[in-house]
């Protein structure tokens, strides 16, 4: 089929203001995530902004029936190119579809469009005196339906879970456009298979989340933040026993940052270091709790403990949240990176149990420095629930990325890690799938998308190399 004979089919069956050509400016924009530059020649045959489910379903039913593959779209905030078409496609973008839909107080739950940002879903829990926990620096653009086809992690994966374990229920629209309607707000459903997992994670292989049941929990009174500098990988994990037994169910997030990192988050950009440059480590440390004073004493006690210890060697704790956001700057220093400082960048998002963090970094380092000393690495994450970033600058050599990317994976995969602990493997991490997975897990993986998605046009070229299953 032409392209315009396509373009004038979904017109015709979802309404002309819902079907876009593929002009320039739209291909610019609908074509990259954050880290992938796609091709805007790539044959994108239109691009469709549904306004409801229904549309999504006729789109796709469309498109299924004839062998048309499908790409669907968020916010465009991804890191490992999973939204980023890679052959002639039809791309589906949820953008329109922004709705609130229900905030129920009672169950402590919102549910919502695909749509719908991150920002905006925080700050409807927020007037209704509840609160979503899901936080990650793209906050303001990211959408709840890419945030839940990735599985995002973010800041306080360590008390609240992954994106997975804040979805209650999902609306999704499968390959062929039947609509599987799991919208429902218990927490407790043993009632067979767990279907809305099915899409949590699938990067869109297996259909497209249209709403979300997510949960909610109770808004935190206080939140007390500070810096501690510590000596070593063994002080970040003495300080995270205490900071476990200290604060309890208090403690949200535990943030490591390696001495090279916190100097580009800080002197790097032009900031004055919260603490002095030098030390071993710098661990960023966030409780969230219901008694202003006496949580702001108990923070305070708790890492006053550990300085007389010396577990602690220096440590800052913010008095307001002007200081707290100042903070965590240091920490979400990555988003300034492209401005020039360690940009362009190959990042690693991996995972091992959080006691082999340490000797993880300390491997990975020194494997690239024996091979390419002039390589200029950094490392941090969110430690406590054994995420681990690595960020290598590419400039300045040309060295290719597939060694550095096999040399660092198979450190990994000798710990039995994971290559993606939450950024997902879109297309860039499909070569080294087998790194974390089994041929028999990726056998049953495969199985799942060919009974779902025979056709394979649902996100091709993704998690799996393009094309459904064989037969």
């Amino acid at each position: 089929m032409t392209d315009g004979q396509v373009l004038e089919d979904l017109a015709a069956l979802v309404g002309a203001d819902v079907v876009l050509a593929p002009d320039p400016a739209l291909l610019e924009k609908h074509t990259s995530d954050y880290c992938v530059q796609g091709k805007p020649d790539v044959g994108v045959m239109a691009l469709v902004f549904p306004r409801n489910t229904g549309q999504v379903s006729k789109v796709l039913r469309y498109c299924n029936d004839h062998g048309i593959a499908v790409q669907p779209q968020g916010g465009l905030t991804g890191l490992a190119g999973g939204a980023v078409p890679v052959g002639p496609c039809v791309i589906i973008s949820l953008e329109r579809m922004r709705s609130i839909k229900e905030i129920d107080t009672a169950a402590g739950t919102i549910t919502v469009e695909a749509g719908v940002a991150m920002e905006a879903v925080q700050k409807a829990a927020d007037a209704a005196e509840l609160f979503f926990p899901l936080d990650l620096g793209g906050r303001g653009s990211c959408q709840i339906g890419g945030n839940v086809s990735t599985n995002a992690g973010g800041n306080r994966v360590l008390r609240y879970g992954m994106a997975r374990d804040l979805v209650l229920g999902v609306e999704a629209v499968l390959a062929d456009g039947t609509v599987i309607d799991a919208l429902r707000k218990v927490i407790k459903n043993n009632s067979g298979y767990d279907l809305r997992q099915l899409f949590i994670g699938a990067e869109g292989t297996l259909g497209i989340v249209t709403q979300i049941v997510l949960r909610l929990f109770p808004k935190p009174r206080s939140s007390c933040t500070g810096i501690c500098a510590v000596q070593d990988y063994a002080g970040v994990l003495e300080l995270l026993r205490r900071a476990r037994s200290g604060f309890g169910a208090l403690l949200s997030a535990y943030e490591v940052m390696w001495p090279d990192f916190y100097q580009m988050g800080t002197a790097g950009l032009g900031r004055k270091p919260p603490l002095e440059l030098g030390h071993g480590v710098y661990v960023l440390i966030e409780t969230l709790g219901t008694d202003p004073e006496g949580d702001q004493a108990r923070y305070e006690s708790v890492i006053a403990e550990a300085i007389e210890a010396g577990v602690v060697q220096d440590a800052i704790i913010a008095q307001s949240q002007r200081e707290a956001t100042e903070l965590w700057a240091v920490r979400d220093s990555p988003g300034e990176w492209s401005k020039g400082i360690h940009w362009p960048q190959l990042g690693f998002d991996v995972s091992v149990p959080t006691g082999e963090i340490g000797p993880l970094a300390e491997e990975i380092g020194a494997e690239l420095r024996r091979r390419w000393p002039q390589l200029v690495s950094v490392f941090f994450g969110h430690v406590a629930d054994g995420n681990l970033h690595v960020s290598v600058r590419m400039s300045g050599h040309d060295i290719p990325e597939l060694d550095i990317e096999n040399a660092v994976y198979g450190i990994v995969a000798q710990r039995r890690g994971s290559i993606s602990a939450e950024h997902g493997i879109g297309s860039l991490k499909i070569p080294f799938l087998h790194f974390s997975r089994s041929e028999a897990e990726i056998a049953l993986m495969r199985a799942i998308k060919n009974a779902m998605d025979p056709k394979g046009i649902m996100n091709p070229g993704k998690l799996f190399t393009s094309g459904p299953a064989p037969h």
